[in-house]
């Protein structure tokens, strides 16, 4: 689901058209906006009179006496050939095609997409300049954008196989999962979740991936705002898709744990007076997970500086060093203002791998110390020698039991009176790509 706010759409009124040409003509039922139809009417008189013509026409030609008849007029051929071609209905009148009117549609759909096509191209070529100059010659990010297509390339196969979920059950509301999705706040796309959403699928829970601007497109508060936005649509219509919107989780990874904590206190904040009302509650959420995500940008800055992101573009994505602290979770919770909305909190559980080398677990250890000490409810699971995607990426590639969405299913489905037996049983997932090829995979990892 790309997550956006609903779009309204106007119609024209006179978005549908009907043309009776003549009795024996069809009649012409179009739906549409009116700039993309064009009907061009010819009234009962202009019709007699260009028949008239005909007529006259067709009798100065025969002459008795002469055995040469001059060849028909192009219009006159044109209007045979058509007549000869095209099919009789049951009372032997001729049947107008429509050919060339869906001819129309088809041309005018296929130029609208080649201009939509041109456009995103457009703008997908000015953002990777405009990136490309903030990111320079450096030798470092040059090495991990190699190593990130290595990387990808290795796990692919996992990735073009068939992600066709077919729900074991349709009776009654699911619970629903609210994903966003990390990229170094640069390469964020709704898509990596398909991971989680598959097995997460296989346990009943429904799960709506959020996708927001990245990074030049957007800053970090462009990013939150979208989140934001995105969760308000999960809230306000989940109830369509088979969703449950009294159990909506939300989970993030990476920069997606970090934005969408950002999101989660921000609500918190509104809803005790601070800024804005939204179109969504907090109390909707009924907890947050946060994998492998860092919450306190202050501790980060260097730290990503020697792996490849850069001061300068770190700092410009977070709309500068003074806006550090605002984007830093572990840090806004401590002042004053953010004690009355860190009661409304769902509870937060925070996933991390000790081998994680672009943002240590002490980032998570350090961020549930924290909520404990201000009254919240945090947990962490710290997972012995798993790295920053192993979580995410590889053990489920790799199939067999997961013990992290063991965990977040566990949460969800606590307590569930619709929960079946099958569902709180975890199936074991097959393996989706060789061991081999995931062991050269987190060797070359850039993450």
């Amino acid at each position: 689901m790309n997550a956006s706010s609903p779009a309204t759409v106007r119609r024209s009124s006179a978005s549908r058209h009907i043309v009776s040409v003549s009795s024996t003509s069809e009649v012409l039922l179009s739906r549409g906006f009116a700039s993309d139809i064009r009907i061009t009417e010819q009234t009962p008189q202009e019709s007699r009179v260009a028949v008239m013509q005909v007529e006259i026409a067709a009798r100065a030609s025969f002459q008795p006496g002469k055995a040469e008849t001059p060849p028909p007029s192009p219009a006159a051929a044109a209007a045979s050939s058509a007549t000869e071609d095209a099919p009789l209905l049951p009372d032997g009148r001729v049947r107008r095609r429509g050919g060339s009117g869906r001819f129309a549609q088809r041309s005018s759909s296929f130029r609208r997409e080649v201009g939509r096509a041109a456009a995103e191209t457009f703008l997908l070529t000015r953002l990777t300049l405009i990136l490309l100059r903030y990111l320079g010659v450096g030798y470092r990010w040059i090495r991990q954008f190699l190593a990130l297509c290595c990387y990808t390339l290795l796990l692919m196969p996992g990735f073009i196989q068939d992600w066709t979920c077919i729900p074991t059950s349709t009776t009654g509301s699911k619970p629903v999962v609210a994903f966003v999705t990390g990229g170094a706040w640069i390469i964020g796309y709704k898509g990596w979740g398909a991971l989680l959403g598959r097995r997460l699928a296989e346990r009943g829970i429904i799960v709506a991936c959020i996708d927001y601007r990245n990074f030049p497109q957007g800053t970090i508060g462009d990013m939150v705002e979208d989140v934001s936005q995105g969760i308000s649509f999960v809230c306000n219509n989940i109830a369509s898709y088979g969703g449950d919107p009294g159990r909506i989780y939300l989970v993030g990874q990476s920069a997606g744990a970090h934005i969408a904590a950002c999101a989660l206190f921000n609500q918190a904040s509104r809803e005790c007076g601070e800024g804005d009302a939204a179109s969504w509650s907090i109390s909707q959420i009924k907890a947050y997970f946060g994998i492998s995500g860092g919450y306190n940008l202050l501790n980060l800055v260097d730290h990503f500086h020697r792996r490849g992101l850069y001061r300068s573009i770190f700092l410009s994505i977070m709309e500068g060093e003074e806006s550090l602290q605002k984007f830093s979770p572990q840090v806004t919770i401590k002042e004053s203002f953010a004690r009355s909305a860190i009661s409304l909190l769902p509870r937060i559980i925070l996933f991390h791998g000790t081998s994680d080398h672009s943002i240590p677990s002490t980032e998570s250890q350090a961020f549930v110390d924290a909520l404990q000490q201000h009254g919240a409810k945090a947990d962490l699971f710290l997972y012995e020698g798993k790295t920053h995607t192993d979580l995410f990426l590889q053990d489920p590639l790799r199939g067999g039991r997961d013990k992290m969405l063991e965990e977040i299913a566990g949460v969800i489905h606590h307590d569930d009176p619709d929960a079946s037996s099958q569902h709180l049983a975890v199936p074991i997932a097959r393996r989706l790509v060789p061991e081999f090829m995931l062991t050269l995979a987190g060797r070359v990892s850039p993450f």
